[in-house]
């Protein structure tokens, strides 16, 4: 048994680690999963300028991902759908209608000129064998570009999930800059869909984003819907709208989509609506008003983590840095290259080193004197000549020795020379040369890659204060029925939402919701109070002890309770004889004398009495037995 768990343990642990980081989660570098980097590595092997056919690209990049075409051809229509990586031909399906693409063998698609100048440079790929060892694919791709935040991600693995917005891609660029000038800067989500988004929760990625859909008033009567929330269609939108309608949360009349290229869904309202009212009721009910909540979950250093967007654009610009200060020195060191033979054949040519070969009769002598006749002019040139460079110089075709320019020789070094000392010149100043890239790249793309989304301030709509209507309740003492459809002189106004309270005659009360009509009588107790349960109301009583006659006072407020259950609010064999909930009554008492004594009156003020908590016990008004109190009110209804 120990044996079996060790090894589902041990599977499960490889299995979970290969969701992670083979599948689910985006790696922090380039921005991509694995199925995404191996569709664009495939795409850039056939370029050619020309359209591929879906199809196609999914089965040629089968040799690299072992999950078959159908995972690939989704991922290739979700990248192709953000509109950065991939251009199209055919029906890709619709993000903000949700209709499917067509089948693969019908669509087509090719690398943008973004993809091909900002992702793919083979002297800056590390290679490792593909699942079966048969080909090489990439580790990572050297993007220059913040891929990872232009097109967002989701993706669920083992015991984790990630859910990156996208961002704007020029903002993104001239927020790389900011980083580079060390000056403060702020990204935000941007969606395809567009609408309005208070982002004041965002947090750098760790919080979350409203967003409401951009609606249009044409008339009083008609609202029509022109963008719409990331995440959601216009079907499920109609649908949310009209499942609104049938709760009676909000009232339309009909509702028409006429989507085409733009969306447009249009709202038409009944006798007694109107489309500035109706508005708060779509942001509250519908998903006219969604919240969506940021989780960034990527693939560091072959390990899971939780950066925000900063720390990623953070990374992104060093990466940046380092592609750029790479390509500098191999374009350095190919300059030196082409500086080093120029001068090196214009030796071999001007000094007539060839002819020094015209008698060697042994091939493998060739290489040797060669070697030797090279070397008082090693000091002309930057590093020693080998092998290479001597087989190459005796490959020269005797045409190019007899018509060699001496002229034109020099002016292709001098160009080599301007060309190295600019690329000198800028490995010193790698900062600066970053920026003119991103520079170059938002002047060339601002135009393509305008903000959808705007960003605004959202108000919470209190839902409660939309739905508070004012209402009637009414109370008949003679059946005992309570509710809006009550007919009685006895009714008190109140909203929906409040809660009614009635107190017995037996000490007991309860707190009960309101209703088109519901019987209140307790074990035949008459109700002595009708009224909102507003938890600050004083209630002032007074009650006699069956057993000694004696009356006491107490003063309480109700503020907790659960619906619909009995409590009291004097002990049990208590008798209620007065209930007021003025701020302060006052009461005249007959009180019973001993002996021949005649009785006589005093007046009592409940001010004496501290207010408590309904469980509270009450004081006695008189160590006298009292008679009656005079001025007694108690109301029964």
């Amino acid at each position: 048994m120990e044996d079996i768990k060790q090894l589902m343990r041990h599977h499960y642990l490889q299995y979970a680690s290969y969701v992670i980081l083979d599948r689910a989660i985006p790696d922090i570098v380039d921005g991509l999963k694995p199925v995404q980097r191996r569709i664009l590595y495939m795409l850039w092997l056939l370029h050619d300028g020309k359209l591929h056919k879906v199809a196609n690209i999914a089965g040629q990049t089968m040799i690299f991902h072992p999950h078959g075409d159908g995972p690939i051809t989704e991922a290739l229509i979700n990248i192709a759908n953000k509109d950065y990586l991939l251009d199209k031909q055919g029906n890709f399906g619709n993000l903000l209608t949700g209709d499917a693409a067509a089948a693969s063998r019908y669509i087509e698609s090719r690398l943008t000129p973004l993809a091909t100048e900002t992702l793919f440079n083979p002297d800056l790929t590390s290679m490792i064998p593909s699942y079966d060892g048969r080909h090489m694919e990439p580790i990572v791709l050297p993007a220059k570009i913040p891929l990872l935040l232009m097109q967002g991600a989701d993706g669920i693995a083992v015991g984790m999930s990630t859910h990156i917005f996208p961002h704007n891609f020029i903002e993104l660029l001239e927020a790389e800059i900011a980083i580079l000038e060390k000056k403060p800067f702020l990204i935000l989500p941007d969606f395809q869909a567009g609408g309005i988004m208070d982002a004041s929760q965002y947090d750098q990625g760790r919080g979350r984003i409203k967003l409401r859909a951009k609606m249009e008033l044409r008339d009083a009567k008609t609202i029509v819907i022109l963008q719409i929330c990331h995440g959601t269609t216009t079907e499920s939108l109609i649908h949310s709208i009209e499942e609104a309608a049938k709760k009676g949360k909000i009232k339309i009349d009909s509702i028409h989509d006429y989507t085409a290229e733009h969306i447009e869904i249009e709202i038409k309202l009944p006798r007694g609506q109107y489309a500035e009212e109706t508005l708060n009721g779509l942001y509250a009910y519908t998903e006219c008003e969604v919240t969506l909540h940021s989780q960034i979950v990527v693939i560091k250093d072959n390990h899971p983590c939780e950066p925000d967007v900063n720390e990623i654009l953070n990374f992104n610009v060093v990466k940046l840095q380092e592609y750029i200060r790479c390509e500098l020195e191999i374009e350095e060191k190919r300059l030196q290259e082409k500086i080093f033979f120029c001068a090196l054949e214009q030796i071999f040519i001007e000094q007539r080193l060839y002819r020094e070969l015209e008698e060697v009769a042994a091939e493998t002598d060739i290489h040797g004197i060669l070697s030797a006749a090279l070397i008082p002019f090693h000091h002309l040139l930057w590093r020693t000549p080998n092998a290479d460079d001597r087989e190459r110089l005796l490959n020269i075709p005797i045409r190019r020795i007899s018509r060699f320019d001496t002229s034109k020789n020099q002016d292709a070094m001098q160009e080599h020379h301007t060309q190295l000392q600019r690329v000198q010149k800028d490995l010193k100043n790698i900062p600066k040369v970053t920026i003119a890239y991103l520079q170059a790249l938002i002047k060339k793309y601002r135009k393509s890659f305008p903000r959808r989304t705007v960003i605004d301030t959202i108000a919470q709509i209190d839902t409660r204060a939309l739905e508070t209507r004012q209402i009637k309740v009414g109370f008949d003492s003679e059946t005992g029925f309570m509710g809006t459809k009550i007919s009685t002189p006895n009714t008190i106004e109140c909203s929906n939402f409040d809660k009614l309270l009635f107190l017995f005659g037996d000490g007991t009360y309860q707190i009960v919701n309101i209703s088109e009509k519901q019987y209140m009588y307790h074990q035949n107790q008459k109700v002595i109070h009708f009224g909102i349960a507003d938890k600050s109301t004083v209630f002032s009583i007074a009650y006699r002890d069956a057993a000694t006659q004696l009356m006491y006072a107490k003063r309480f407020i109700i503020d907790k309770f659960i619906i619909d259950k009995i409590y009291c609010y004097v002990d049990e064999g208590m008798m209620v004889e007065y209930l007021s909930v003025l701020p302060n009554p006052v009461v005249s008492l007959e009180l019973i004398t001993k002996g021949r004594q005649k009785s006589k009156n005093v007046q009592f003020s409940f001010t004496k009495v501290q207010v408590k908590n309904v469980t509270a016990k009450g004081i006695r008004i008189s160590p006298h037995i009292i008679q009656r109190i005079e001025t007694a009110y108690l109301p029964i209804l």
